[in-house]
């Protein structure tokens, strides 16, 4: 669908090798999370056209959302290609994969997802921001409304990597610090399950009042719709960190989603002035699909990296200074950088996916304000 926006997108991507900064665009164009960069470069994409900039050059390079090929990568970027910053990361592996690099040559990072929480904990950095999430920021909210809702006993399953990991434990230490108990869980091999069919087998066979998970990519798609036709909906009800059902695979769940209750930094039906002209801006270059919350990540990084521009920092050190000082109200809320972690500080908000007669979309049902990750063992340097 051409528009006024798509037009002031390629006229940003048309920017002249001689402007004044270079973004390295570091995200996955193929694979098992491809959707989830093509979302993000869209929405940072879509900053930089509202704003009107031309002294910015993008230069994307696939990750495939593998550790050695997001390092070389990352490497290209930052020698080859004399980047500036930055912007991206979806894997939690790649981001540590590619932590020392970006430490060592003084180059910032814009964290616009991969959410391990090392990163902005013992192996934080002052050239890493991270406007997206930490794995622990989104779940530990979501252990402890569920044991506020009388929930005693929870399955847990996601893929078997470091987010995997770490985000049912985070989920695991709130939801028994409020009174629950995991009764078991499993790790599923990553990107490589296609039946999941065994592990539903053994949640129902535990006992466990409720179903606990992560998935996202094209796992979130294959596991929603097996979760339905597996018949658990009324015996064994489905909670999960919220990129489960969220607007990049709820297109293709459908109805198979209703009734599952996530925790997520971003709905699209937030009832502000901020994100009302956000996601009518959106439509206008995408047509009638939802804007995700890889899409909003995409735009905060823009809108991050603009902020530390407008200040008058040039270069990579005076902008990777720069960034943790922006602070703005967006599509998702307010925002901030803690200075004491440079992570954000953001609403984290409990939904229920829903059937309307419009098609599926979200109810809210709770926000927990500007939460914050404790330092974790991270020290900046004075």
């Amino acid at each position: 669908m051409k528009s006024t926006l798509a037009a002031c997108l390629l006229a940003t991507l048309a920017a002249p090798a001689t402007a004044d900064t270079t973004v390295g665009l570091l995200l996955p164009a193929s694979g098992n999370y491809a959707a989830l960069g093509q979302d993000i470069a869209d929405g940072f994409r879509m900053a930089l056209a509202e704003a009107g900039r031309d002294d910015i050059t993008v230069i994307a390079q696939d990750t495939e959302a593998k550790p050695q090929t997001g390092l070389t990568a990352a490497r290209k970027l930052i020698m080859q290609d004399q980047a500036d910053v930055l912007v991206g990361v979806v894997s939690s592996a790649v981001l540590a994969a590619v932590r020392d690099v970006v430490d060592s040559a003084g180059v910032p990072l814009i964290v616009a997802n991969a959410g391990n929480d090392e990163a902005t904990g013992a192996d934080c950095s002052p050239f890493i921001t991270r406007i997206s999430f930490s794995n622990s920021q989104l779940n530990r909210p979501m252990g402890e409304w569920m044991a506020e809702q009388g929930i005693r006993s929870v399955y847990t399953l996601a893929p078997d990597y470091a987010a995997g990991q770490q985000m049912i434990g985070a989920f695991t230490t709130a939801f028994e610090a409020g009174g629950g108990k995991v009764l078991g869980g499993e790790f599923t091999p990553f990107g490589k399950t296609e039946d999941f069919g065994p592990y539903l087998a053994k949640a129902r066979a535990s006992g466990a009042q409720a179903l606990y998970v992560f998935y996202g990519g094209a796992d979130a798609v294959s596991f929603v719709r097996q979760y339905d036709s597996f018949g658990l909906r009324d015996s064994m009800p489905l909670y999960s960190v919220g990129f489960l059902t969220a607007p990049l695979y709820l297109r293709s769940q459908g109805e198979a989603a209703e009734g599952v209750i996530g925790a997520l930094h971003y709905l699209p039906m937030l009832d502000t002035p901020e994100n009302t002209a956000f996601v009518d801006a959106y439509k206008t270059a995408h047509g009638d699909d939802m804007p995700s919350e890889y899409v909003v990540a995409g735009y905060d990084a823009g809108r991050l990296l603009l902020g530390a521009l407008d200040t008058g920092a040039t270069g990579r050190a005076a902008i990777a200074a720069a960034l943790p000082k922006v602070a703005y109200t967006g599509p998702r809320g307010p925002l901030q950088i803690d200075p004491a972690t440079n992570n954000i500080v953001q609403n984290v908000y409990v939904f229920e996916t829903v059937k309307t007669d419009a098609g599926m979309s979200y109810r809210l049902l709770d926000t927990r304000e500007q939460v914050r990750d404790a330092p974790n063992g991270c020290v900046m340097p004075e």
